[in-house]
């Protein structure tokens, strides 16, 4: 018979040996490896840095975003470009976790059936962007994308924005009373190039205002996600970018 090392509390091969002993032993290894992973975050308001220039959606761009997703674009086209050399050479500047902070869904994703869009913003023109949706094939001829032309003939019936907007406020998104009781009034302005919306640019930075589909007269599904697809990526100015200080 052998006899025990001394110094050790257990031969290890008692531990191979008993399966309900190494059952026990498991459990409290990873118990404490996911406490240790876990409990910091307890401590903490927000695991992603701001940066400055991201601010919420405007309601016609929601209004988009809920489109992008009721078509569902998302299930060919991801919202992430990574950290790798091919990847920015052929998309831009990898993504910031800030970018999509109030997204809810967020679009981040491997998944590319398409091309990535989280620059598609400002790349491409509003004519380019509804010729595309109305024909894909037409711009890109290789395309294997789904037509949508019955998004410009579609009035945008979205409701009362003002619910959307509150809803999102309960999961932290920073809308003010303001813009929530403003919701309806900014998705009309926006797509109005002759309606004065000095007031909605100063709430929305960066917002774009004008006619997107090319029928002023009429607004509709392809007005708000042409918004929606005109805005991706232009937030925030990438090359100097910088963590936003939390107010003292």
């Amino acid at each position: 018979m052998t006899s025990k090392p001394k110094g050790r509390f257990f031969d290890h091969g008692t531990l191979e040996r008993n399966i309900s002993l190494l059952g026990i032993a498991s459990l409290v290894v990873v118990a404490i490896g996911g406490i240790v992973e876990i409990a910091p975050l307890f401590w903490i308001d927000n695991t992603i840095e701001k940066v400055e220039g991201v601010r919420p959606y405007t309601p016609l761009e929601l209004a988009g975003r809920n489109i992008y997703i009721r078509e569902g674009c998302y299930n060919c086209h991801s919202q992430m470009i990574r950290p790798f050399r091919d990847e920015t050479e052929r998309y831009g500047h990898y993504s910031l976790a800030a970018e999509s902070m109030y997204d809810h869904p967020f679009q981040w994703g491997s998944k590319r059936t398409g091309p990535d869009l989280a620059r598609v913003g400002g790349r491409y023109s509003d004519e380019w962007h509804v010729q595309h949706l109305k024909d894909p094939r037409a711009v890109v001829p290789e395309s294997i994308m789904p037509t949508y032309p019955f998004l410009a003939e579609r009035e945008l019936n979205t409701g009362d924005m003002r619910g959307d907007l509150t809803a999102l406020t309960r999961v932290g998104v920073p809308y003010s009373k303001e813009d929530v009781a403003k919701a309806n009034d900014d998705l009309k302005a926006q797509a109005d190039p002759n309606a004065d919306a000095t007031d909605l640019l100063k709430r929305y930075p960066k917002a774009q205002q004008r006619d997107f589909d090319g029928n002023p007269a009429k607004l509709t599904e392809m007005d708000a996600l042409v918004a929606y697809l005109q805005m991706i990526g232009t937030l925030v100015d990438v090359d100097t970018a910088r963590p936003q200080e939390e107010p003292r």
